[in-house]
């Protein structure tokens, strides 16, 4: 792979938010993160925004429904979504410094859990999202990592699905503090492209 040091990966970023109901808002291209970059190696080099806090999650104590949108085949060209509820959880934990998150639901027919370990790391500034669930039983090998940028919070790492090399994208997006909306999105170019393939609606309880 050639040098891509100075490739921003946010630069073409399209964001896909839902809408009202099941409809998407208009497809736009922004530039969301900065901070992220390959280096010679292609490895992903984040750094964080000047605002990254340990506070950044407090928006999200508690507990919330959740209204999910899954897309059935990922980066397939798929059209298709499943839809179901679950109840989702979260709790500070270290005195601050990270939280643990709970996430239940029924998946075609059958119960699922999971759970969420953030860590802020108070010296380089950026937070590690791990996830584990009941299918596996295994903390993810890959975590993402990054940083808020006003109300929005863009978190990456590199990993693999079906044996192809991508970039995955979480976004916490709390700009309706009492609607927030988490989704997730794929990359098989290096952040040229992504497929959004999860949105999650939370409506506080």
């Amino acid at each position: 792979m050639k040098s891509l040091s100075k490739y921003n990966i946010m630069t073409m970023i399209l964001l896909g938010v839902l809408g009202a109901g099941k409809s998407h808002a208009k497809v736009q291209n922004v530039n969301l993160m900065k901070q992220v970059e390959l280096d010679n190696q292609g490895a992903l080099k984040i750094t964080p925004t000047s605002a990254s806090s340990k506070d950044d999650f407090n928006f999200l104590m508690g507990k919330w429904t959740v209204k999910n949108r899954k897309l059935r085949s990922r980066l397939s060209g798929s059209k298709e979504w499943d839809e179901f509820d679950s109840v989702l959880e979260l709790r500070e934990i270290l005195m601050g410094i990270g939280n643990r998150e709970t996430f239940t639901a029924t998946i075609g027919g059958k119960p699922y859990e999971a759970i969420a370990l953030r860590l802020f790391n108070p010296k380089t500034l950026l937070w590690t999202d791990y996830w584990a669930d009941s299918n596996d039983g295994i903390l993810d090998k890959h975590p993402v990592v990054g940083s808020f940028e006003g109300k929005v919070g863009s978190f990456f790492t590199r990993d693999e699905f079906k044996g192809k090399a991508i970039l995955v994208l979480y976004q916490w997006d709390y700009s309706a503090p009492d609607h927030p909306q988490w989704r997730q999105a794929y990359s098989q170019d290096n952040g040229a492209h992504w497929e959004w393939n999860w949105y999650m609606d939370l409506s506080r309880i």
